[in-house]
């Protein structure tokens, strides 16, 4: 794991647009509210934002889960 993806899933949440560059190999950020929007990024809605939980983004990448 690259230091950029531990410091993402560091924290309980972050943005759509850096999920996908970090996660999904430098994805837009077009592509990636896109992705979100499809259900393919787990995203809630707060407000009129969207976040991505990191413990979702890590079940959904294969990774373990830290307590």
């Amino acid at each position: 794991m690259n230091e950029e993806l531990r410091k993402l899933l560091s924290n309980p949440t972050a943005s759509v647009p850096e999920v996908g560059r970090v996660c999904f190999n430098g994805m837009s950020r077009n592509a990636s509210y896109a992705a979100a929007k499809k259900g393919h990024i787990p995203a809630i809605k707060v407000g009129g934002l969207l976040f991505v939980p990191t413990s979702e983004l890590r079940k959904k990448l294969g990774l373990e889960v830290v307590a």
